[in-house]
């Protein structure tokens, strides 16, 4: 079964078309390119961990949409954060985001290549009908 690309690539702040898809359909799998706290045009959110964790969040649901799919999907996410210090924060919103199924997920700190504090990809299992 051949790769389906999902999506144009993203415009960043400077008008530049990013490298990567949106999101990736293998079979019955689809990977989403990890998302930061951006706008529709491009810029970082201003506020603090929850306000960026609540943008990345509503991305991820954008991009799972391209493939027909929803946060109930999602089987394992990968977290990047800035700083360590903000994961009882990032925690409270991510959670708010998830029912009682939650996904398989790894985080870690790490210095991001934008100016942001929280960056999300996630793998969703969604059977194409």
């Amino acid at each position: 079964m051949p790769l389906e690309y999902l999506g144009a690539p993203p415009i960043a702040s400077d008008r530049q078309a990013r490298p990567f898809s949106p999101a990736v359909r293998a079979g019955d799998f689809v990977y989403v390119s990890g998302q930061v706290p951006a706008n529709a045009q491009g810029e970082i959110v201003a506020g603090g961990i929850e306000a960026q964790t609540r943008q990345v969040m509503e991305n991820l649901k954008t991009v799972l949409a391209l493939a027909g799919a929803t946060l109930d999907d999602v089987c394992k996410s990968t977290v990047w954060l800035h700083d360590a210090r903000d994961f009882g924060a990032f925690n409270r919103v991510y959670m708010s985001y998830f029912g009682e199924n939650k996904p398989a997920r790894s985080t870690t700190e790490a210095r991001l290549m934008v100016d942001a504090k929280v960056e999300i990809d996630v793998v969703a299992y969604k059977p194409k009908a």
